[in-house]
């Protein structure tokens, strides 16, 4: 079926994780019909960044078992790329395409050097390795103000069918204006769309495979016959490259980039909430996350207002929900979210999947378990 064949065989095993993964989908798909308004579309366009970055950053912490701190340095390449080339060469395809295959190249470079000199390092070392490269460059693009713009950053343009001003019908469609910016979210749509299956697929190769393997013990992978270096130097490689995609598609929506837009470390805490939240090694889950995460910190606030104004005449009460303590209360919801789904929302709905099923699995088989596939590691 061609539906198995997208999804790589993985199907999302729980029909409520299926039914939650269908409406994200359609609600992207139509968010500039369903839900009118800027600050809707733009919350819809972050979501589907978000997806591709927070997915490839997975493939390194879920999948491999990596803790990177510079995948924000990728992600900020990949949108430096398109506002240099769109600065220097104009508005335009061309800059678009120079932009984004420099940014992939340096991409690759730095990302298969820190694989190959850093990797050889146990866990908090390479960690921190990462750590001093992504400050490093984000101070150098601080400070490059001739090429980078400095700390105000780079506004371009888009080519002319991307930018708002551009108009495909003067008849609205379904009460929504037929322009660039239209268009502009539903090439993020589509191209987010083929790197997440990308990665599924990825991740269900014989390759992925491997890295699990790699992930559960390294040591016995190496000891069958797998060089773990050169699998986790790829697999830091492929994840910098799609993390360079995601800066490029942001930069393209916001026609601008700077340090604090895509290389801030803020962005990097995000990114592991986000992977927390929806479910480690699950590229399902970085779908989940990053569009529970993005709807309450861009709503959280406007919720705070209403609840604020409704209690005024409870003075303690109104003051609580103010929404200047949104950050109390995003806090707040992280952590419950982490003590009622300590795997995730996805590892938590396929666990209630799998114990419903319990009954019909052999007495010696734990809750959850299932039959290995061709492909899988096993241990013996």
């Amino acid at each position: 079926m061609l539906l198995t064949r997208l999804l790589s065989n993985d199907f999302p095993r729980s029909r409520p994780l299926a039914i939650i993964l269908v409406l994200l989908l359609l609600t992207l798909a139509l968010t500039p019909f369903l839900i009118p308004g800027v600050k809707a579309l733009n919350v819809a366009a972050k979501v589907l960044v978000f997806i591709v970055l927070v997915a490839s950053f997975d493939l390194l912490l879920g999948y491999t078992g990596i803790v990177s701190f510079a995948h924000t340095m990728f992600f900020g390449i990949g949108a430096y790329g398109v506002a240099i080339a769109s600065t220097r060469m104009g508005a335009g395809w061309t800059s678009l395409l120079v932009g984004i295959g420099g940014a992939l190249v340096l991409s690759f470079v730095l990302a298969a050097a820190i694989g190959l000199f850093s990797l050889r390092v146990r866990a908090i070392f390479f960690s921190m390795i990462t750590l001093a490269f992504a400050a490093a460059f984000q101070t150098l693009a601080s400070q490059l103000s001739e090429v980078t713009g400095g700390e105000d950053g780079l506004t371009f343009k888009m080519p002319e069918v991307l930018s708002p001003g551009f108009r495909l019908s003067e008849t609205p469609f379904l009460g929504v204006t037929l322009d660039g910016r239209l268009l502009c979210y539903y090439l993020l749509f589509f191209v987010t769309l083929v790197l997440f299956l990308a990665m599924l697929r990825i991740v269900n190769s014989p390759f992925g495979r491997v890295l699990q393997a790699i992930r559960e013990n390294e040591f016995r992978a190496e000891a069958i016959g797998y060089r773990v270096v050169v699998y986790r130097t790829v697999s830091s490689v492929l994840s910098a490259l799609f993390a360079t995609l995601a800066g490029a598609m942001l930069s393209i929506w916001l026609r601008y980039n700077g340090p604090d837009t895509t290389l801030s470390f803020e962005i990097m805490l995000d990114v592991l909430l986000i992977v927390v939240i929806g479910g480690m090694g699950t590229v399902y889950g970085a779908a989940i996350g990053s569009g529970l995460f993005m709807v309450a910190q861009s709503y959280l606030q406007d919720l705070l207002k209403l609840a604020n104004e409704a209690l005024s005449g409870v003075p303690w009460l109104a003051a609580l929900l103010s929404p200047d303590r949104w950050l109390l209360w995003m806090g707040l919801l992280f952590v419950l979210s982490v003590y009622y789904f300590p795997t995730g929302v996805v590892g938590r709905l396929r666990a209630l999947r799998a114990a419903s099923r319990s009954p019909s699995l052999p007495p010696s088989a734990p809750a959850g378990s299932r039959q290995p596939i061709e492909g899988d590691y096993v241990e013996n």
